[in-house]
């Protein structure tokens, strides 16, 4: 079985990197040939946990270079593992999407914020689609490298149950878990997609707001009288769309701010590198749920406002 990990930045190549290792046969596709050649000559270099290196070869080639691969190296069944950001899931890269996916394939996918999987079901229909959340804690070093930073937990399961696929996401457990990954199945995705989602439309815009990391974030009396607020809107938003709001939420977000103290948020990534960030699928996919029940979402839409300013 072929794994095919679209996306190039940390938890692409953290997930291609690892299961490489196990010996896996993966392919990673990027979005740059430049990107490609370089995982092609060089391999993957992983530092795991303990700070140990190793360089892993791997496959890759440029999604700008997909048919003339498929033309060669016909798709087969296989698992596509979907790491890119949402604001790359565009009608080019459904287009792409759609070329790499055969009779026998399956789909995971593991984005920030919400929105993507309606997009992706509708363009792909006859597709096994697979929700995906994850907290595992990865930083791209290099154009080739990465560092793992956190052990997290996967949690996925089917998106569109009517073409669930019973063999194939039992394999891709097995194969996750053979590769060290804490992974697991659920039939609760809409809800942990949306308890990620109130923890990161805390975190992220935040930080990219103050240009701190995730640790600095609740350790000043106005930042976290600002978290609580925003924390506040967003559940009672999230949770009128069906959430089942845990009772130590609030807790949660505290902890994973120390868990994750020293990181530099993905929102906060981009903006310090002028990229587009998350922010329409992460805070304003927040307040598009707040507008279809009637309820008001002035810091969520203010929050979206200022990080878009630095875009």
């Amino acid at each position: 079985m072929k794994i095919h990990i679209v996306g190039g930045g940390a938890i692409g190549l953290l997930h291609a990197g690892k299961l490489a290792q196990s010996g896996q046969e993966v392919i990673v596709w990027t979005r740059t040939e430049t990107q490609a050649a370089l995982l092609q000559k060089e391999g993957i270099e992983l530092e795991a946990l303990d700070g140990s290196v190793r360089s892993t070869a791997i496959n890759s080639h440029s999604l700008s270079n997909l048919e003339a691969e498929l033309a060669e190296n016909p798709v087969e069944p296989a698992w596509i593992i979907l790491t890119v950001k949402q604001s790359h899931i565009d009608e080019l890269l459904v287009g792409q999407l759609k070329r790499l996916c055969g009779p026998h394939t399956a789909m995971l996918c593991l984005q920030n914020g919400i929105g993507h999987l309606d997009k992706l079901a509708l363009a792909l229909p006859d597709l096994a689609l697979y929700a995906g959340v994850t907290s595992e804690g990865a930083r791209r070093m290099e154009e080739n490298g990465v560092r793992h930073t956190g052990k997290g937990q996967l949690w996925f399961g089917p998106a569109n149950w009517d073409k669930k696929d019973e063999n194939l996401q039992n394999l891709l457990l097995n194969v996750l878990q053979s590769a060290g990954f804490s992974v697991g199945l659920s039939n609760q995705m809409r809800d942990r997609i949306y308890q990620k989602l109130l923890i990161n439309a805390v975190i992220n815009p935040l930080t990219a707001i103050f240009d701190i990391t995730n640790g600095e974030l609740p350790r000043h009396p106005s930042r976290i009288k600002l978290m609580q607020s925003l924390y506040q809107e967003t559940s009672t938003i999230l949770t009128a769309d069906g959430m089942m709001l845990a009772g130590e939420g609030w807790q949660l977000v505290l902890d994973v701010c120390e868990a994750t103290s020293a990181n530099v948020s993905s929102m906060l990534s981009d903006v310090r590198s002028r990229r587009k960030t998350e922010i329409d699928w992460i805070n304003g996919g927040v307040s598009a749920v707040a507008k279809r029940h009637g309820i008001p979402s002035p810091l969520n839409d203010a929050v979206t406002a200022l990080v878009k300013q630095f875009q």
